[in-house]
């Protein structure tokens, strides 16, 4: 295939020495601009007038970073013309695919790239759930269980236990709330926290029914060890309880073998303050635990300790263990490491979700009770999917077509620099504050949209909200609220400060920042 790249003068050597490396038949024509984003369909065509040969090449590639459609250059000239990738570096991957890639003369290549691996992700976790043949035979091993209607087990993507903490506190509104936002962040299951110390078994069976009623075959937990609440939960219709130990274990077995009820079991006896301290006890104690439960089907759970509380290492070497003896589904407590350690939730969501794939962990659980760990649930989900592909592909949780890489980006792209003669001034601050004849804005984030409220004279006159930061501002230009460059500017700013803080889970205060920077200490 003859290609032909059209590019700006500053990306052009980068995209020569690339282009250079392929088994395409390519040519570089550079534009004589700096930034290959300044191209338009318009100023290329205008280029090509005079290229010769021009209808001897089968392909044109135009810079991934046009804002436009580039059909038009096709139009003009005849040739099929399609946007390249954003970055130069990533045109390699695009140039050795081509002949495969569908493209666009409205999306970047490697968009389209990333799209595509997206779905076929997708496609194949979503055929292996809805292979029913597939899952009936998976859920005769018994490393795998049914919870409610779930298939869970070491065959299965990992399932995400979503908590909802101190629940009977919470009205009936504010709990479907709760199990709903969770659902639509990737919550398998949700789970109904009780409050340690404390009987409330009588709230229990309208928790149930609220949820039950409303979440179609999501199936619905119960974390209590008071096994008065457990009865009440059993007769009430729940698909899975937490937890069983020794304390609790002989009065609330009859019940749950009755209702053919699943159960996760701790290696504890929390009646008598009895907690294991070593890898040979939490296994041992375990193990005797599940010979109790007799008929009823288990979910062991080993305790992960968080960081230096214990010993994280031991309670992973616990499951281990226990995995290695056992062929039972296995209870992995992520919420106990996120919660206790003062950093960002992602990487360490994503790792112990690693580690809980290669224990051959089946249920991932976490509460979402602090500002750190928002999002966890979401993250939890994401990270499940990603070790179940790279488990089933034999490969590292890399290039899978889906990841949770949120603030670093997967490659790091070196600027382009351009040698320039011009006097280099440093900016400075202006704290002066001069009102705009027009008003003020307060700017809030509600419900994961961007609102500004437009004040005259200190009184409210109108609230207008987006998603992004560009509907909010382009409306406010419309209605004429802005002018002065001043406010034009600072407007921007927080506008875009409140967008990042929706797609990072941040908190937004106006005219304060949104990140800490961290010191070398």
């Amino acid at each position: 295939m003859k290609i032909l790249i059209i590019t700006g003068k500053l990306a052009s050597e980068m995209v020569n020495n690339v282009s250079g490396k392929s088994k395409q038949d390519v040519y570089v024509y550079t534009v004589n601009i700096p930034i290959a984003a300044f191209l338009t369909p318009k100023r290329i065509i205008g280029e090509l007038e005079n290229f010769e040969n021009l209808e001897s090449y089968d392909l044109i590639l135009t810079p991934g970073l046009i804002r436009r459609d580039v059909r038009p250059v096709k139009d003009q000239t005849g040739i099929p013309t399609f946007k390249g990738p954003v970055n130069a570096a990533d045109l390699n991957i695009v140039l050795d695919i081509i002949e495969k890639l569908k493209l666009s003369s409205k999306k970047p290549a490697d968009k389209l790239i990333e799209d595509e691996l997206r779905r076929h992700a997708l496609e194949f976790i979503n055929n292996f759930e809805k292979d029913r043949k597939r899952v009936k035979k998976l859920l005769k091993r018994s490393e795998n269980i049914l919870v409610g209607k779930l298939p869970v087990g070491e065959d299965f993507p990992m399932r995400v236990l979503a908590e909802i903490a101190n629940a009977p506190l919470l009205s009936k509104e504010e709990l479907l709330m709760r199990a709903e936002y969770f659902i639509a962040n990737g919550a398998d299951m949700v789970d109904i926290g009780m409050i340690a110390g404390e009987t409330m078994d009588h709230k229990i069976p309208g928790m149930v029914k609220t949820l039950k009623d409303n979440l179609g075959n999501i199936p619905v937990s119960i974390d209590t060890l008071n096994p008065y609440e457990i009865k009440a939960a059993a007769e009430s219709g729940v698909d899975m309880v937490l937890s069983l130990d020794h304390g609790n274990c002989d009065d609330v077995l009859p019940i749950l073998e009755e209702n053919k009820i699943p159960a996760v079991i701790l290696p504890t006896d929390y009646g008598k303050s009895w907690v294991p301290e070593t890898v040979d006890e939490r296994v041992d104690s375990l193990e005797s635990l599940m010979q109790r439960c007799g008929k009823i089907e288990v979910i062991a759970d080993l305790i992960l300790d968080p960081v230096n509380s214990k010993s994280i290492v031991e309670s992973i070497i616990a499951c281990h263990e226990f995995k290695m003896k056992n062929r039972t589904p296995l209870f992995f407590g992520v919420g106990n490491v996120t919660e206790l350690i003062d950093t960002d939730s992602v990487g360490v969501n994503a790792l112990l979700s690693g580690i809980a794939m290669e224990l051959g962990a089946s249920i991932l659980f976490t509460p979402e009770e602090s500002g750190k760990t928002v999002g966890s649930v979401r993250e939890l989900s994401v990270s499940s999917k990603m070790m179940f592909l790279a488990k089933n592909r034999g490969s590292t949780p890399k290039d899978l077509g889906i990841n949770l890489l949120i603030l670093k980006d997967k490659r790091r792209v070196e600027p382009i620099s351009e040698e320039i003669d011009v006097q280099i001034v440093d900016g400075k601050l202006d704290d002066r504050f001069i009102q705009d004849p027009c008003g003020s804005f307060k700017i809030m984030i509600q419900d994961d949209y961007i609102e500004a409220i437009h004040y005259e004279d200190m009184e409210p006159k109108l609230c207008i909200r987006g998603r992004t930061s560009k509907q909010v501002y382009d409306e406010i230009l419309r209605r004429n609220l802005i002018s002065s460059l001043e406010h034009a500017a600072y407007l921007g700013v927080e506008l875009e400060k409140a967008e990042i803080a929706i797609r990072t889970g941040k908190s937004y205060i106006q005219d304060f920042s949104l990140f800490k920077k961290i010191d070398v200490i």
